[in-house]
Protein backbone atom coordinates (compact mmCIF):
# COMPACT_ATOMS: atom_id res chain seq x y z
CA UNK A 1 0.00 0.00 0.00
CA UNK A 2 1.04 3.97 -0.55
CA UNK A 3 1.02 6.44 2.30
CA UNK A 4 1.59 10.17 1.17
CA UNK A 5 2.92 12.13 4.18
CA UNK A 6 3.64 16.00 4.52
CA UNK A 7 6.33 17.13 6.64
CA UNK A 8 5.24 20.58 8.26
CA UNK A 9 7.04 23.36 10.16
CA UNK A 10 10.04 22.66 11.94
CA UNK A 11 9.62 18.42 10.89
CA UNK A 12 10.72 19.52 7.33
CA UNK A 13 13.88 20.93 8.45
CA UNK A 14 14.93 17.56 9.60
CA UNK A 15 13.51 15.74 6.39
CA UNK A 16 14.82 18.43 3.73
CA UNK A 17 11.37 17.74 2.08
CA UNK A 18 7.76 18.75 2.49
CA UNK A 19 6.26 15.17 1.24
CA UNK A 20 7.11 11.57 0.70
CA UNK A 21 5.01 8.86 -0.65
CA UNK A 22 5.81 5.49 0.89
CA UNK A 23 5.30 1.65 0.71
CA UNK A 24 4.33 -0.51 3.57
CA UNK A 25 2.62 -3.62 3.82
CA UNK A 26 -1.37 -3.87 4.30
CA UNK A 27 -2.93 -2.87 7.53
CA UNK A 28 -0.07 -1.80 9.44
CA UNK A 29 0.21 0.49 12.25
CA UNK A 30 1.53 3.64 11.99
CA UNK A 31 4.53 2.93 14.01
CA UNK A 32 5.57 1.32 11.63
CA UNK A 33 5.78 3.86 9.24
CA UNK A 34 7.70 6.32 11.96
CA UNK A 35 9.76 3.44 12.21
CA UNK A 36 11.05 3.45 8.40
CA UNK A 37 10.82 7.07 8.54
CA UNK A 38 13.38 7.45 11.77
CA UNK A 39 15.71 4.97 9.78
CA UNK A 40 15.42 7.10 6.87
CA UNK A 41 16.03 10.49 8.68
CA UNK A 42 18.58 9.25 11.33
CA UNK A 43 19.83 10.71 14.74
CA UNK A 44 18.19 14.53 14.96
CA UNK A 45 14.60 12.78 13.66
CA UNK A 46 14.89 9.96 16.36
CA UNK A 47 15.93 12.55 19.04
CA UNK A 48 13.42 15.33 18.58
CA UNK A 49 10.58 13.62 17.34
CA UNK A 50 10.43 9.51 17.54
CA UNK A 51 12.24 7.21 18.56
CA UNK A 52 11.93 4.00 16.51
CA UNK A 53 9.54 1.39 18.47
CA UNK A 54 8.23 3.92 21.16
CA UNK A 55 4.45 3.96 22.40
CA UNK A 56 3.81 7.79 21.52
CA UNK A 57 5.75 10.67 19.62
CA UNK A 58 7.71 13.25 21.01
CA UNK A 59 5.32 16.06 23.21
CA UNK A 60 6.09 18.64 21.08
CA UNK A 61 5.18 17.44 17.70
CA UNK A 62 1.69 15.77 16.68
CA UNK A 63 0.17 13.95 14.07
CA UNK A 64 -3.29 13.17 11.75
CA UNK A 65 -3.94 10.60 9.92
CA UNK A 66 -6.39 11.85 6.79
CA UNK A 67 -6.68 15.20 9.39
CA UNK A 68 -7.72 13.35 12.51
CA UNK A 69 -4.81 13.69 15.36
CA UNK A 70 -3.73 10.22 16.37
CA UNK A 71 -4.66 10.88 19.92
CA UNK A 72 -8.43 10.71 18.89
CA UNK A 73 -7.60 7.08 16.80
CA UNK A 74 -5.02 4.72 18.35
CA UNK A 75 -1.88 6.98 18.72
CA UNK A 76 0.86 5.37 17.20
CA UNK A 77 -0.98 1.82 16.92
CA UNK A 78 -3.69 3.97 14.30
CA UNK A 79 -3.80 1.22 11.44
CA UNK A 80 -2.88 2.55 7.79
CA UNK A 81 -4.92 1.82 4.94
CA UNK A 82 -3.60 2.15 0.91
CA UNK A 83 -4.31 6.13 0.56
CA UNK A 84 -4.21 7.20 3.56
CA UNK A 85 -2.44 10.82 4.31
CA UNK A 86 -0.01 11.67 7.05
CA UNK A 87 0.96 14.98 8.26
CA UNK A 88 3.60 15.00 10.64
CA UNK A 89 3.85 18.57 12.38
CA UNK A 90 4.94 20.68 15.39
CA UNK A 91 2.76 21.57 17.88
CA UNK A 92 2.30 25.00 17.49
CA UNK A 93 4.17 26.97 14.45
CA UNK A 94 5.36 30.71 14.86
CA UNK A 95 4.58 33.72 12.24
Amino acid sequence: MKIKIHYLGLVKTYTNQTEDTVELPDAVPLSDLLNKIAQRFGKQFIQDIYQPDAKYIKINFSITVNGIFIGQLDGVNTKLKDGDLVILMPLVTGG
